[in-house]
């Protein structure tokens, strides 16, 4: 199957090509005709499977096709709507009535790498269409992430925590959000975000088109999934990995309190003389390595 077969717009295919894009991979083949139908959808897809592009190139799609068929206030056709812009500190109480320009597309997403990935990807598919993407995230200034945001915006990628920030300030207001997507939700869950992911997602309109993706599907994702989406149509990707046969592979089935207590108890083998050990976070990767140093073990961290 190529990407022509997905019933995707020229200026997105022309976007792609450019890129290199030819085939979709199997989370694109099947996702983005789902979110091109309008329904809501559950996809359990690994990072590296290429399921940005899975919401990404359908979500731009939907929003150009809505903007190019805009018509003004009395009715003529051809013309689409000039709004004005958020500006910060603003009362939103009457902005559809003032024409101010609304966010209409949210990812939401765990960390700034993932949100900076995102935004760039979506900058990349829509670089013939006249939408504007921002990506805001902790850590840095808020300066350069507002001054974008007063010029308006039509795609939001977000952090949670940001998020929160700037709509406690004004500068963003999600009761106009069409499309939303949980992104890495299971990973957002892990870091403790789940009291700001259910804030956020009180903050959008009842009617709007979900995208839930997550790596795994423990029960706490099945809960959200029935509680956020409506009659979703649900996609499982299995990434292909080979086991390559020189590896001996051994599982440990024990209480994540007992852990990093094992992981000393195996490096104090003198048999092994090289070690990597892989962390979900950084902040799991600085305590494992303090634990490491504690035992007297010789250890480095790279996060």
């Amino acid at each position: 199957m190529q990407f022509e077969d997905l019933n995707i717009i020229m200026p997105i295919l022309k976007a792609l090509e450019s890129e290199g894009y030819t085939q979709p991979t199997p989370i694109q083949e099947q996702a983005i005709p789902i979110i091109l139908s309008g329904k809501d959808i559950m996809g359990c897809a690994q990072t590296g499977t290429g399921k940005t592009a899975a919401f990404a190139i359908p979500i731009l799609q939907l929003l150009y096709e809505k903007k190019s068929t805009e018509v003004v206030a009395d009715g003529s056709e051809g013309k689409k709507l000039h709004f004005k812009r958020i500006k910060a500190g603003e009362n939103h109480a009457d902005e559809a009535s003032a024409g101010i320009k609304p966010v209409m597309a949210l990812i939401l997403t765990p960390t700034r790498e993932l949100a900076l990935q995102i935004g760039e990807s979506f900058d990349i598919y829509g670089k013939n269409l006249d939408l504007k993407c921002a990506v805001i995230y902790g850590g840095v200034s808020q300066a350069n992430q507002t001054a974008i945001l007063k010029k308006g915006v039509d795609i939001l990628v977000a952090t949670p925590g940001r998020l929160l920030d700037l709509i406690g300030q004004h500068y963003i207001n999600l009761r106009h959000i069409q499309y939303f997507v949980l992104d890495e939700a299971d990973r957002m869950l892990d870091m403790g975000f789940a009291p700001d992911v259910r804030r956020i997602i009180g903050m959008l309109p009842k009617v709007r088109q979900t995208m839930l993706f997550s790596a795994t599907l423990p029960m706490e994702i099945m809960r959200l999934e029935k509680a956020i989406l409506t009659n979703p149509e649900e996609v499982s990707i299995t990434p292909v990995s080979p086991v390559v046969d020189a590896i001996e592979q051994h599982v440990y089935h024990l209480a994540k309190i007992n852990k990093r207590h094992l992981l000393v108890h195996l490096l104090q083998d003198l048999v092994l003389k090289s070690v990597l050990v892989f962390s979900r976070t950084r902040h799991g990767a600085d305590r494992i390595y303090r634990e490491l140093r504690n035992a007297g073990i010789s250890a480095a961290v790279i996060s």
